[in-house]
């Protein structure tokens, strides 16, 4: 599952993350971030997984959409 912009902007903001931040932990140039995050430009799909795997490994969680309702991300317990 791929993210959006905005499940990328909630989770730093859970994890009190600044883009700075995220870009250290996915190994990718801020301007990647802030470009993603913007919806400035497209990423690939490399970078994509990149960000994903830096933001669950600190401990968000990613809610896909269901039943009409809209993506999300959260915490993980524990």
């Amino acid at each position: 599952m791929s993210i959006l912009p905005q499940q990328s902007r909630g989770a730093r903001g859970l994890l009190d993350w600044t883009q700075a931040d995220l870009a250290e932990a996915a190994t990718l140039g801020l301007s990647t971030i802030k470009n993603f995050e913007s919806n400035r430009r497209e990423t690939t799909a490399a970078n994509l997984n990149a960000i994903r795997s830096a933001l669950e490994g600190a401990g968000a969680e990613f809610i896909p959409a269901r039943n009409g309702k809209g993506v999300g991300v959260r915490l993980r317990e524990g």
